[in-house]
């Protein structure tokens, strides 16, 4: 466990080359949110260092969303999706952070925000993956038509097994603040819910693993991390977040 007070430009620039297994973050993007010492987020060259330090076949989390200005949204999210992409990854997949309990908003022409998003961007083929698996409504033997036809339009019935279980879609469902381990977090202005680290962590990552959350925040992927086994690297620039995270991860470092 190693929590960092400084600043993620300068302190990734001294992190050895490929020696994080996985990356979750949320960073502040778009001045939705007032990270009080942050002005300016610069994405290029943190995320430059993040692809230099990333293992083969690790795993980047960046959970992140868009504002909207002049009436259209910035389109921030996909700007930074593709730039990794651009120096190598993989946009593994387009995950979303849906919220039960979204905050209210007031538009005259567009819906009310619920989501985030939550892109999985790895160095070639994820070397782990732990799928969470779900109940299927319907298990057991079900039979149905196909056409297997190229010409002739005409269907045989064939009979298929439906599992137990089957791997959860790439929606993720959580309510935010609401836990009271999420009630911990609440000095941050945009901390996500443990529920959602754990799930991501759990996913892709295993025990032992180094996982780096360069924009620490509220300490969130660090508990998990202590919960599950993991060696947590955190950074995070405010010295007042700093020093709450680590009072919540449960100890001095």
């Amino acid at each position: 466990m190693d929590l960092i007070h400084g600043n993620a430009l300068a302190i990734l620039k001294d992190f050895a080359k490929e020696s994080i297994d996985m990356v979750i973050t949320s960073p502040p993007y778009d001045k939705l949110r007032n990270y009080k010492d942050i002005d300016e987020f610069e994405f290029s060259f943190i995320a430059d260092e993040l692809v230099r330090i990333l293992k083969p076949g690790g795993v980047i989390v960046w959970i992140v969303g868009d504002s909207t200005v002049n009436g259209t949204e910035t389109g921030t999210s996909f700007k930074q999706a593709l730039y990794f992409k651009s120096k190598g990854l993989n946009l593994h997949d387009t995950m979303i952070f849906a919220k039960n309990n979204p905050m209210p908003q007031i538009y005259r022409s567009r819906y009310t925000n619920e989501f985030e998003y939550m892109f999985v961007l790895t160095k070639g083929t994820p070397v782990t993956h732990n799928p969470i698996m779900i109940p299927t409504k319907f298990p057991g033997a079900t039979p149905y038509n196909k056409n297997y036809s190229k010409k002739e339009q005409k269907r045989n019935s064939h009979t298929t097994t439906v599992k137990k279980e089957k791997i959860k879609g790439n929606i993720w469902y959580y309510t935010v603040g609401a836990k009271k381990i999420d009630k911990t977090a609440k000095f941050h202005p945009a901390a996500f819910p443990y529920e959602l680290a754990k799930d991501h962590v759990l996913s892709w990552s295993k025990e032992g693993d180094v996982v780096l959350d360069p924009m620490m925040g509220s300490g969130t992927v660090g508990m998990v991390c202590q919960d599950h086994e993991r060696d947590f690297v955190g950074i995070e620039i405010v010295k007042e977040y700093y020093d709450q995270a680590k009072e919540r991860i449960g100890g001095i470092y």
